[in-house]
Formats: C-alpha cells, sequence, structure tokens
C-alpha cells in the first residue's frame, strides 16, 4: 500500500445551537470555522480518520466540509475526494447525524478566514474536544487541528460508535466507476476459481525504509533504504534486530508465501496481491511465485486500456485492491497496519469473513531457525504461532483492539453458535434509514478500551484453538485448503 495523503477537514460550527454535552443552554453568535489537518486512511477506503472527522463534527454539533485530499504528498496524486468516493451518497446518508456541505464558505468570491492552528493529544474524548478544542474555536473562529491521526478517542459512548459504523460501512462508498472496476476484478477471479485469497502485500521501498527493519539484502539495502530514512529523524538510528524481534516487520513475500502453506494453502490455490512498488521487484517475488504459481494482481486480470483511467492515481489504484481484497473469500496480509485492521473490522461487520494476519513477534525466531527443522516441525510451529490470529468471528477479547478493527458495539450476536456458523456475506446487522435495526440487540459489552493499541502488543486470545478451517468443520475453506505439501520439503531446504 501507499504513504497516507494529507488531508483537509473543515468543519462549520452551527450558530443556532450547541448540543446538551457543549454549554447546554447557551447560544451561538456568529459562526465559527474548524479545519482538520490529518493523514487520512482513504487510499484504501478503509474510512477510519474520516469516520473520526464526522463524529468530532457531531461531538462539536458542527458542519463538515468533505475533505480536499493534498495532491503534493509523497505519492504526488492528484485525485481529490468526489474521485475516489460518492460525494453525494456521503452527504444525503449521514444527513440525519451531521451537517456536510462541499466546499468552504465564501463572501466575495474568496475563502473566508485563516485558520488557527493547533493539535489536540491523541485519542481525544468528547470532553477534551469540549475544553481543548471548542473554546479556541469561539474565539479564533477558524481552527486547524494538525496532524488528524488517532485523534480521537477509541472508546466513545454507544451512540457515537453506532455513528462510526454508519459513516465507515454505510455512508462512505466508492465511485460508480471505481467500484464497477473493482467488481470486475473479482469477477475475474471468481472465473478462475471459486474460491480465491487476497493477500495485501506491503513491501514497498519506503515502508520498508519506515519500518526500521533489515530484510536480507546487504550492503545495497542499507544504503537504499538508510538513504530514505533520514527522511525520518530518528529512524536510521533503529536497531533493525530489535525491530524484528519485536514483531515491528512486516513478513517478506517468500515468508508470508511459507507461513500460508504452513497453515495448509495448497500450491493450486488462486492469490489475488494487492501491492505497490515491491521492493527488489521479481526477484522478490519470485518465492511467492513457486509457492503459489496462480499468482494475480489488478495488471494481470485487466488490461492497460482498462486501467488506464486509474493507472496514473495512486488512490484510486489502492481503491481497486481494497474492493477485491473485501471480495475475497480469505483476506490475508503480511503486516498489521491500518489497511489490514479496516478490512479485518470490515469482514467481521457485515458477516464472518476470514482476515488471517501474521503474529510477527512469535513467527521471528521459527522464521529464523527454519533451516535447522524439517517442514513438518516449521509447519506445525507456524500453525501454534498462528493461534488467535487466523480471523476468528470472536477471535479479539472483549476491550481490546482498535474500533475499526474491531466494531463489537455494532454487531448483533444471537449467539455464539451463530457467529461462528454465519455466512461469508450475510451481514449480522439490520441497517434501515442509515441506522441500526431497533429489532436485533446491540452487543454493548465489547465497547474497545482506549488504551495504547499498537498491534504488535495485543493478546488475542492466544489459547484457542487454532481455526475451525484446520480442523474440519468449515466445509467452505476446507475446499481450498490442502493437507499434502510433497513439494515444500525440498523447497523449504534450500
Amino acid at each position: 500500500m501507499l504513504l497516507d495523503p494529507l488531508s483537509i477537514f473543515c468543519l462549520l460550527l452551527n450558530s443556532d445551537t450547541l448540543g446538551s454535552s457543549i454549554h447546554s443552554g447557551d447560544s451561538l453568535h456568529g459562526w465559527a470555522l474548524i479545519s482538520l489537518t490529518f493523514y487520512a486512511l482513504c487510499r484504501c477506503k478503509n474510512g477510519g480518520l474520516i469516520t473520526d472527522a464526522v463524529v468530532a463534527a457531531r461531538i462539536l454539533n458542527a458542519t463538515l466540509i468533505i475533505p480536499k485530499l493534498d495532491q503534493k504528498s509523497f505519492w504526488k496524486d492528484a485525485s481529490d475526494f468526489a474521485e475516489i468516493f460518492d460525494v453525494d451518497w456521503f452527504i444525503s446518508s449521514l444527513s440525519k447525524d451531521v451537517k456536510i456541505i462541499k466546499q468552504l464558505p465564501r463572501k466575495g468570491g474568496k475563502v473566508i478566514g485563516t485558520p488557527y492552528t493547533m493539535r489536540v493529544p491523541r485519542k481525544c474524548a468528547p470532553t477534551c474536544y469540549e475544553t481543548r478544542v471548542l473554546p479556541v474555536l469561539l474565539k479564533k473562529h477558524i481552527v486547524q487541528l494538525t496532524k488528524f491521526d488517532y485523534r480521537l478517542s477509541n472508546k466513545l459512548e454507544i451512540d457515537l460508535q453506532k455513528l462510526r459504523c454508519r459513516v465507515n460501512y454505510h455512508a462512505l462508498r466508492f465511485t460508480d466507476r471505481i467500484q464497477e472496476m473493482g467488481d470486475r476484478l473479482i469477477q475475474r477471479m471468481k472465473a478462475k476459481s471459486k474460491h480465491f485469497i487476497a493477500l495485501h502485500l506491503r513491501f514497498e521501498p519506503d515502508m520498508l525504509a519506515f519500518s526500521g527493519c533489515y530484510y536480507g539484502g546487504g550492503e545495497k539495502e542499507r544504503t537504499e533504504l538508510g538513504a530514505m530514512r533520514k527522511r525520518w529523524k530518528t529512524l536510521h538510528t533503529s536497531n533493525p534486530d530489535k525491530e524484528r524481534r519485536h514483531g515491528k516487520c512486516p513478513l517478506t513475500p517468500e515468508e508470508v508465501g511459507l507461513m500460508l502453506r504452513a497453515l495448509g494453502f495448497g500450491k493450486d490455490v488462486h492469490i489475488y496481491v494487492a501491492s505497490g512498488e515491491v521492493y527488489g521487484g521479481e526477484e522478490t517475488l519470485a518465492p511467492l511465485k513457486a509457492l503459489f504459481p496462480n499468482f494475480h494482481s489488478k495488471e494481470t486480470l485487466a488490461s492497460k486500456e482498462e486501467l488506464a483511467p486509474f493507472a496514473t492515481f495512486s488512490s484510486r489504484m489502492a481503491a481497486l485492491d481494497f474492493i477485491v481484497c473485501d471480495g475475497s473469500d480469505v483476506f490475508v496480509t503480511n503486516n498489521n497496519g491500518n489497511m489490514a485492521k479496516m478490512l479485518a473490522g470490515r469482514r467481521r461487520y457485515f458477516g464472518h469473513r476470514r482476515t488471517i494476519r501474521p503474529n510477527a513477534k512469535k513467527l521471528y525466531s521459527v522464521f529464523l531457525n527454519r533451516t535447522s527443522m524439517t517442514w513438518e516441525v516449521f509447519a506445525s510451529k507456524v500453525r501454534t504461532c498462528q493461534k488467535g490470529f487466523m480471523g476468528e468471528p470472536n477471535e479479539v477479547r472483549p476491550g481490546r483492539g482498535e474500533f475499526h478493527e474491531n466494531p463489537s458495539t455494532c454487531i448483533c450476536e444471537n449467539s455464539k453458535e451463530e457467529s461462528a456458523t454465519t455466512s461469508h456475506f450475510q451481514p449480522k446487522i439490520g441497517i434501515e434509514n442509515g441506522k441500526p435495526n431497533s429489532t436485533r440487540s446491540i452487543h454493548k459489552d465489547n465497547i474497545s478500551s482506549d488504551e495504547d493499541s499498537d498491534w504488535r502488543y495485543f493478546d488475542y486470545g492466544e489459547n484457542i484453538p487454532l481455526g475451525s478451517s484446520l480442523n474440519g468443520t468449515d466445509q467452505e475453506y476446507n475446499l481450498f485448503i490442502g493437507s499434502e505439501v510433497p513439494d515444500l520439503q525440498e523447497m523449504f531446504s534450500d
């Protein structure tokens, strides 16, 4: 995937009345404008920070102005919000929650006011916005909140959590052109195989540099990535071995391929790979392609003419990958970054569909010592490490994980048995007029805690069984998991 682009959200404070939680009974005179500057994740339609911007507008009883994406970021993408998302749908579907307009107010042909820049703490609660942002907003009229990434509390009241779900899973949808092309790619994958895996492979040069990890490329890699790391003041001094021991390094293409084969996915499985420019190119991808020769991407599934409207825009290309990953039978990632979290949450919300994420911290020693063990021992150790990371319905313990990866307050569960047997594409929550169906009970016990939630240190319930797909109880997944891997021993010993 790509670096998150800088985006700007603006909030025009409603002057008629304030919500009861903000200065109840007071009235405002005139107007106030607030713009939120942050790194939005719309390159993969995860909606997370856009969602939080909407909720912030709701907390402040403000009018939201749709984002203007920075076109000068690392990826030089000229796309704006309306070229990625259906703006009219975004506005209309949230009309009962937040007032949204398409552009900043103007007077005499000019945008009114100059922003006052400030920043809120990470995971700022509603009271934090009321005490820190609102007074400045009222005084300065225009406020710019910089670096708006995870600047809203993970733990909110149920109504605000439901609003997050309405924004993320219902209000944000791609333009027709993007959605239709994404659906076409899914159809072509289904034509090749009834079931397929989608792999989100983050192995771009900038991502590897940012990770601070070393991937075995010798002095050439150290020089190239070291030069890139100087863009970030502290990364060039990091300890690569320590980063990998702590599980902070994404798996290499070969490692993720070996992990999947160890989990039982056969050589005949068709795999769609969502990726940007892979560091090392075909040489780096060769081991993965040897493990899974039925290797596909949007470039192999579609013609250059079909991809022409998207090819020069990294956001739109990433949106196509997001659609295919979301439509896969099994979604796999070599990292636990934002796109992985958002897809995991989406696949929980719209009925259970499996998401496999690597337990990189435990897999580190297994991969480090793999040449000293047989394939059978290696595979057994991988399966043990992956307990709790296989995308089981109740895998994330209550109170753990960011809301966007575990939207438990918006998911109805009639019983544990129903949750475990839900079909891949059957929604578990009813939505009427953009709001949860009140005839179903909302699970209220699993509001995520507001603690530091770096994925690498989560306890994902690693004492639970590895997963039904590996013990023969899930027929859908057993259709494309193979138990015999006679070709691997020779490859593994290389």
